[in-house]
């Protein structure tokens, strides 16, 4: 590896590698460089002005001492060929890679792959996986985006997983983070301007002024596909980019997955989280759109929540009438120019009735809608076998792509709370303090509020794979297996467009009818039996559904899917 850094700020800049110090030369546009070669395991840190003490690469693959420690020159061999897996007609696994399994380690997530294979999904979505500092965190403190944290086994284990993925057909969207950077850790702004003055929920907007840092993101995302061989890459609260130039960057990310896609002759998906509700994110670029491949869509995940739960609290609220399961079916944003009472304002605007539902990620449960909640509780908590199973049909049996949140296959009764491992004292007590405050708010007992930075609360959020087998887990799995192979197996789940879907909803009556291409998704929340006329059955939730002479009749919480003829 040849040492090249972005440093336009420093008026000097020195290598220390394996104890050695060297002067780099200034070149153009506040590069510097020095022509020696730095063999694989080279440990080495730049020395910015007169420095005594030198900090990371910020392009560093490897971090073993952590973000505080000096890089690693890697060398990794290329990923093993591989085809591809295209987002359309897939279903995606969520998972964070520390409470996965015991040990926490991408080499112990290649043991339970088996596993996803069997259950049926195409595509795994690891939560960042960048370096942060401390021993556990969600991901979302990294602040070292090219390397792969050590806690999890480093860039050669992300390689040998990736492959793994792909021996079994599975694809890798990884999670990334590119609207800011960790409290801690952080030496960017050391080297050059990389922030900008304007800041967001999480700290300073990156600077997407900067031509170079543009390119930082750029490529980041370029080492994610071509060094690592991922098929997708999630970007995290796109929202938070706040880019004053005339090209949003999430069009040129659009337009780098799309030309290095057609070189690797595979394709490469951007999927965006943002609630902003514009169909600007998935519009094609030609039509003045930033041609993601698909967003995530909270509006089904509130409709589908508050039908099943009864919660009406916060965001919550405006989602109480089962029409809002209708209206998000149909068209995905709930809030598409209408009120929001929780922003206090007019929200979004509608997706054209051209576009393909499966450019929209649904789910029914995801690490945000779990976590965020101040004990962790998964839907388990809420609610019971009947209704859990319902929810797996709203979520996998949509015209969206549906997400699963890891355990949910099984209605894992662990919870997953939000933990951190700051090592600095201030940092540690604000954000435990922090957490404490904003649920006080809404009237939580802090006693009740799990400490972030309790190694406990990291313990209590590890998937238990034993419980698995177990009922009433053994029935919610099974049932997730058989709507999976009944969407794979049914042409009507594979592309219908916003437009060709239609659904009814019964407030009175809390009954559903959800149509696309000739399937129907009925449910039953209601307390009596209805009576939802003929079809062929394919599956249903529960014996409560049967077959009579004038059609078929749904029970009190049940659920099926049926054929139109």
């Amino acid at each position: 590896m040849i040492a090249r850094v972005w440093a336009p700020l420093p008026r000097r800049v020195r290598i220390r590698a394996d104890g050695v110090v060297r002067e780099l030369t200034r070149e153009a546009g506040g590069w510097w460089r020095d022509d020696r070669e730095l063999a694989p395991g080279t440990r080495y840190g730049y020395l910015l002005d007169d420095a005594e003490h030198p900090v990371p690469d910020p392009r560093s693959r490897s971090l073993p001492d952590g973000v505080h420690g000096l890089s690693e020159v890697v060398e990794l061999p290329r990923p093993r060929p591989w085809a591809g897996r295209a987002l359309p007609g897939s279903v995606i696994y969520e998972l964070h890679v520390g409470t996965f399994t015991p040990r926490g380690t991408l080499d112990s997530a290649i043991e339970r792959l088996d596993d996803l294979v069997e259950l049926g999904v195409d595509l795994v979505e690891p939560l960042p996986v960048n370096g942060f500092n401390g021993e556990r965190n969600w991901g979302y403190d990294g602040v070292a985006w090219f390397a792969v944290d050590d806690t999890y086994g480093g860039p050669e284990a992300y390689l040998r997983f990736v492959d793994a993925c792909h021996d079994r057909g599975l694809g890798v969207v990884q999670d990334v983070v590119f609207n800011h950077l960790g409290p801690s850790g952080n030496y960017l702004p050391a080297f050059g301007p990389y922030l900008a003055d304007t800041g967001n929920t999480w700290g300073a907007d990156v600077n997407l002024a900067e031509p170079e840092v543009r390119a930082y993101i750029l490529d980041c995302a370029r080492m994610w596909f071509d060094g690592y061989g991922v098929d997708g890459l999630r970007l995290d609260a796109v929202h938070a980019l706040h880019d004053p130039t005339p090209r949003h960057i999430l069009s040129e990310l659009s337009e780098l997955a799309e030309t290095l896609g057609a070189t690797l002759g595979r394709p490469l998906s951007l999927i965006a989280e943002s609630d902003l509700n514009d169909p600007v994110m998935v519009l094609p670029r030609a039509d003045g759109g930033y041609g993601m491949t698909a967003q995530w869509c909270d509006d089904y995940h509130h409709a589908a929540h508050v039908a099943l739960t009864g919660e009406t609290d916060g965001y919550y609220a405006d989602f109480a009438s089962l029409d809002a399961v209708a209206k998000t079916w149909t068209g995905g944003f709930f809030h598409d120019g209408t009120f929001s009472s929780f922003r206090g304002r007019d929200h979004g605007a509608p997706l054209p009735a051209e576009v393909p539902a499966w450019r929209l990620v649904t789910f029914a449960q995801d690490h945000d809608q779990i976590g965020n909640r101040a004990v962790g509780d998964r839907l388990t908590e809420a609610l019971g076998p009947d209704r859990l199973a319902i929810a797996a049909v709203l979520s996998i049996c949509s015209p969206f792509t549906p997400m699963i949140f890891m355990g949910e296959e099984w209605a894992a009764s662990t919870p997953w709370q939000f933990f951190t491992a700051h090592p600095e004292p201030e940092l540690a007590t604000a954000t435990a303090e922090g957490r404490i405050e904003e649920f006080a708010e809404h009237g939580w007992d802090p006693d009740a509020v799990p400490d972030p930075q309790d190694p406990a609360t990291f313990r209590r959020s590890h998937l238990d794979w034993g419980e698995r087998d177990r009922e009433p887990h053994r029935r919610i799995r099974q049932l997730y297996r058989d709507l999976i192979a009944l969407r794979c197996s049914e042409p009507a789940f594979a592309d219908s467009r916003l437009g060709t879907l239609s659904a009814e909803a019964d407030d009175a009556a809390r009954t559903l009818r959800l149509r696309h291409a000739g399937i129907e998704v009925l449910v039953n929340l209601g307390e009596s039996v209805w009576d939802a006329g003929a079809g062929e059955l394919l599956l249903a939730t529960s014996e409560r559904v049967r077959a009579t002479a004038s059609g078929l009749e749904l029970g009190p919480d049940s659920a099926a899917v049926v054929r139109r003829t």
